[in-house]
């Protein structure tokens, strides 16, 4: 890692980033901040009272649903939101629309999210999270992703599983075990073999050698996509995550302040089966979607071939 801890990233002859205008070790701090908490999406003022009230220890702010590219937030509504709550906000930019991320820091959000659930906005280049002050979340679906994003600039990698706001954890569960498990590889191997998964996985050396050493990414991490209930959110916790990003579709229940306060709760307490059991209670509403493809399910009632 370069002088202070701070990552560098360099172009053709010359760093292009100065760790002084832009700290990345205090942007990586700020990003600790959420760690042990769960984040809500929201689309508007009123679930993003309700996502306080309950607990959450940030909200992401999005557009309601509507046909056409998606984008970046209304900066009205993120205004209207920032200023009816007191917890951190987090907006989303397309990936690689460097000018979206300069209006929303612009509007003074906490986080920016450089998000693939939105549209692309450039396949080629992500963002150069080093020139902006505020921290940036990234994506990813295993360890070379993850790693990559931190280079530029992340400060919070964001593990993603289902897209679609189904309720399906299967994806986001396979996705975070492949980064721990890649992780758990890497902490058994040699020197020679970390420069060898450095340019398998195309992560820098020296970010690759850093996880090693510390025994798990150098930034905060969370699980996205399909956490619907207490257990979904202990799960994530369990497999090592250090927090859980909440999609809309939990607002959508019949009682989105008990259903969040609960899965608010499991996070704090996801070791202790005995209280996961008391905050999973009275959840009864079904959430949307299936937990499995259909072409996963064997239909009840089929002949038997035995």
């Amino acid at each position: 890692m370069a002088e202070g801890n701070a990552v560098t990233v360099y172009g053709s002859n010359a760093a292009i980033t100065n760790a002084k205008k832009n700290p990345f070790p205090i942007k990586v701090g700020i990003a600790q901040m959420l760690r042990g908490g769960a984040i809500v999406e929201v689309t508007t003022v009123e679930q993003a009272k309700i996502a306080e009230s309950a607990g959450a220890c940030c909200v992401t702010v999005s557009d309601p649903p509507r046909e056409g590219i998606s984008r970046m937030p209304d900066p009205g509504l993120i205004k209207e939101i920032k200023q009816s709550i007191s917890i951190p906000l987090i907006a989303k930019a397309r990936v690689g629309h460097f000018v979206e991320a300069q209006i929303l820091e612009s509007v003074g959000v906490d986080y920016i999210d450089e998000s693939e659930v939105l549209a692309i906005a450039d396949e080629d280049h992500f963002i150069n999270k080093h020139n902006f002050r505020t921290p940036f979340i990234c994506g990813c679906r295993d360890l070379g992703e993850a790693l990559r994003r931190v280079r530029e600039g992340a400060a919070m990698i964001r593990t993603q599983g289902d897209l679609m706001g189904s309720g399906n954890v299967m994806e986001t569960v396979r996705s975070v075990r492949k980064v721990m498990g890649e992780i758990r590889r890497l902490n058994n191997m040699d020197e020679d073999e970390v420069f060898g998964l450095s340019k398998q996985i195309k992560a820098p050396y020296d970010i690759v050698a850093q996880t090693k050493q510390m025994g798990r990414l150098p930034v905060v991490h969370f699980a996205a996509g399909g956490i619907v209930t207490p257990a979904d959110a202990a799960l994530m916790m369990q497999l090592g995550c250090d927090g859980v990003f909440l999609g809309p579709e939990v607002l959508s229940s019949a009682d989105p302040y008990k259903r969040v306060r609960a899965i608010v709760q499991a996070v704090r307490s996801y070791n202790d089966p005995v209280e996961l059991a008391q905050v999973s209670s009275g959840l009864e509403d079904a959430m949307v979607g299936l937990n499995l493809s259909e072409n996963r399910v064997e239909p009840f009632g089929a002949a038997s071939t035995y």
